[in-house]
């Protein structure tokens, strides 16, 4: 199954979050803002745009040089439709979601933290799981160090994720 396209969601977000946004201004949100954690280029965005607009998700108007785009009706649902989708475990996506969220009160907050809670928690323990079976003692350790520094790593991360989510639910 082909995997689903993201950019879409991001630039309805992104206009979304600024009610309106020229191809420029898109290209600057990606450079300074999602940039830390999303990326994509000019080649990418205009195509984007492009099809968004003959799915009716977006408007534009030209305003001298630039043009800007506008979310339409179907432009929110198809966000709002998106930001309701479950999470699969890809941290950029819960990180994307995240972002797009405007409200604290917004009731989508509480799933999304929820969701993620969970699959990080889940992460946790299959993680934990393998350490116990993979290094049984201290010869395994010392025979795959690397490995076990990357492994501990890895849960110390999960930890702090899960801490971090608590903190906000």
């Amino acid at each position: 199954m082909p995997k689903k396209r993201i950019l879409p969601y991001v630039l309805l977000g992104l206009i979304n979050n600024k009610k309106r946004l020229s191809g420029y201004q898109i290209s600057q949100e990606f450079k300074h803002e999602v940039g830390d954690f999303w990326h994509a280029s000019h080649s990418q965005i205009y195509p984007e745009l492009a099809r968004m607009k003959e799915d009716n998700w977006v408007t534009d108007e030209e305003e001298g040089k630039a043009t800007y785009y506008t979310l339409t009706t179907t432009g929110h649902e198809v966000l709002r439709n998106w930001m309701r989708e479950p999470l699969d475990g890809n941290e950029e996506l819960f990180s994307l979601k995240l972002y797009f969220i405007n409200d604290a009160t917004d009731p989508l907050l509480k799933e999304l933290l929820e969701q993620e809670l969970k699959l990080k928690q889940d992460k946790y323990e299959y993680l934990q799981g393998r350490l116990r079976k993979v290094f049984t003692d201290k010869e395994e350790i010392k025979a795959n160090f690397g490995h076990y520094l990357i492994l501990t790593r890895a849960i110390e991360r999960e930890k702090n994720h899960i801490e971090w989510l608590k903190n906000r639910l």
